[in-house]
């Protein structure tokens, strides 16, 4: 099952890129100012799921940093075992996971690190990396397969 390019926690999530001409950087910010992650009453944002929440402008969760990465995990749904390990070890979380189920990667936050397919455990592994220009079909009809184990 190919994944969703299109697979975001919530509308306003990465769109916009880090670094544009109207922010300012963290030295330049006049003392005494607050930066609000939210819009609006957040009183109970954490009873929220990501999708749910009204996020500002101003918040890393809004900004894109697909431009930096070279190289993406590409997860095959066919092998994943829904163990985890990519979602608890991913330092971006940009591992998209619903009540235990690995959904997808979030390509607006991934960097490319390759914690996911370095802790994946199944046989072959379920997130490889491949080029950032990589078609995802393409990347999927290159998936090796299992490697048996040699008797002793």
């Amino acid at each position: 099952m190919p994944q969703d390019l299109k697979l975001k926690a919530a509308q306003k999530r990465g769109i916009h890129q880090l670094g544009g001409d109207e922010l300012v950087g963290w030295d330049e910010v006049t003392q005494g100012v607050i930066l609000t992650s939210f819009e609006g009453d957040a009183s109970d944002i954490a009873h929220k799921k990501a999708e749910e929440r009204n996020y500002s402008d101003f918040n890393s969760y809004t900004a894109t940093v697909a431009p930096w990465r070279v190289i993406k995990p590409v997860f095959n749904r066919d092998i994943c075992i829904d163990c985890q390990n990519c979602w608890v070890w991913c330092p971006d979380s940009s591992i998209i996971s619903r009540d235990k189920q690995m959904l997808g990667i979030d390509y607006d936050h991934c960097k490319g690190c390759e914690v996911c397919s370095q802790v994946c455990p199944t046989n072959p592994k379920s997130l490889l990396m491949f080029s950032e220009y990589e078609e995802l079909d393409v990347a999927l009809s290159q998936w090796p397969e299992k490697k048996k184990k040699e008797k002793k």
